[in-house]
């Protein structure tokens, strides 16, 4: 078998960001991915970068870091990103207090100011003022996923790195150790393993009998041409459902029912939004479910006149614009923080996943998680809070030990 210090399972930006990361300290690695074309959460994503919205000391300093890391990612990589910062607007329904809504953002790093509805018109002109009571508006971070996945892919080809096309089946122990990946057709070696693969984690876990809290949700939205219509915002509600969905279906109580097949925990939301890119198309979105089977196909037709019509109260100009329907798996905690580091029970597995603010933080977390694998100390978050890695260590979870 080839023989790598580290494997890297899967090539989204988490997984693409920690080989880089562990290629810029000396590591051999070898990065598996499963499809040649991406489909995966960091292709269909928003590319939104929520650097403001860290509410502890954690999330703050990692957010903190993770924009001063993107604000020069483009000069390290030696390729466009394509990052930017503009203005987000967090819409309120109509019939909502208003005010009520902005309090519930009072506690985060950079608390949005409230705008009033022809305030909120003026700031996005292709607003439906009818539908809202006001909005919420921050400076936010914005770049193409796309753009910086192949970025980091690139700078980690050009350290050294490998990268195969390979769908991982399962995972290679010699006792509790594990040494090593299984692909459909060949076998890896390694002295670590580390799982970056969004929401398929929980299943590539499951082989090995390991449980670390994280679950998935399904995300449908629309993806349009470049069209000559132009949003100069990133739009999306001030009360996210998603948040709410995900932190119903990872209930103990429910737990048990992510490993029955064809179970849907809870019924769809639609959290209606927008965002333009350079080139100008257009994402629009989104519809979310919790379904326990990767694998379960959902109507096309009646997801999309969902959208359509969530969509056209806010920003009617979008709901016939012709667009193609996508879904992708999308991971999250039972916590809402990252779940990283090793598997206490089984040495050399590491995780890297279930991330709900993802890509304004992966930067700044995958080059901590590499200097903690070559041996440096990761110094204590401000405020005397006890090291990151006890607090994202996917062992907090654990109930299978």
């Amino acid at each position: 078998m080839k023989s790598y210090d580290w494997i890297v399972v899967g090539g989204g930006i988490t997984g693409a960001a920690v080989s880089y990361e562990l290629a810029k300290k000396g590591f051999a690695v070898l990065l598996l991915e499963r499809d040649a074309t991406m489909q995966n959460a960091t292709r269909f994503s928003y590319g939104g970068l929520a650097y403001w919205s860290g509410t502890t000391d954690l999330t703050r300093e990692l957010c903190a870091e993770g924009i001063e890391r993107h604000r020069n990612l483009s000069a390290q990589l030696d390729a466009d990103t394509e990052f930017r910062e503009l203005d987000l607007l967090l819409t309120i329904d109509a019939g909502t207090d208003a005010e009520k809504v902005a309090a519930n953002y009072a506690h985060f790093a950079i608390p949005p100011q409230l705008l009033s509805v022809a305030e909120a018109g003026e700031l996005e002109p292709l607003l439906n003022k009818s539908a809202i009571a006001g909005a919420l508006t921050v400076r936010h971070g914005h770049f193409s996923p796309t753009a910086t996945n192949q970025a980091y892919c690139q700078g980690f080809l050009r350290l050294g790195g490998t990268i195969e096309i390979a769908e991982v089946t399962n995972l290679i122990a010699e006792g509790n150790r594990i040494s090593g990946v299984k692909t459909v057709g060949e076998s890896y070696a390694c002295e670590n393993v580390v799982i970056c693969a969004g929401g398929w984690t929980r299943s590539l876990l499951k082989v090995a009998g390991i449980s670390v809290g994280v679950y998935f949700s399904r995300a449908e939205l629309l993806e349009t041409a470049p069209v000559d219509l132009k949003l100069r915002t990133l739009v999306m509600p001030a009360l996210l459902k998603r948040f709410e969905l995900e932190s119903a279906s990872s209930k103990i109580e429910v737990d048990n029912l992510w490993d029955e097949p064809g179970k849907e925990l809870l019924p769809p939301i639609l959290d209606a939004g927008a965002i333009g890119f350079n080139d100008g198309s257009l994402r629009i979105g989104q519809l979310s479910r919790t379904l326990s089977d990767l694998n379960e196909k959902v109507d096309r037709k009646t997801s999309e006149t969902a959208i359509r019509a969530g969509i056209g109260k806010v920003l009617p100009a979008l709901a016939n614009l012709p667009a193609t329907w996508h879904d992708c798996i999308v991971a999250f905690s039972a916590d809402k923080l990252p779940v990283v580091g090793e598997i206490g029970d089984r040495p050399g597995l590491h995780v890297f996943s279930g991330l709900s603010n993802p890509l304004a933080i992966v930067p700044a977390l995958a080059e901590r998680f590499a200097n903690s694998a070559a041996g440096q100390k990761d110094g204590a978050i401000p405020s005397g809070i006890a090291s990151l890695h006890e607090i994202l260590s996917p062992n907090r979870f654990r109930t299978d030990s």
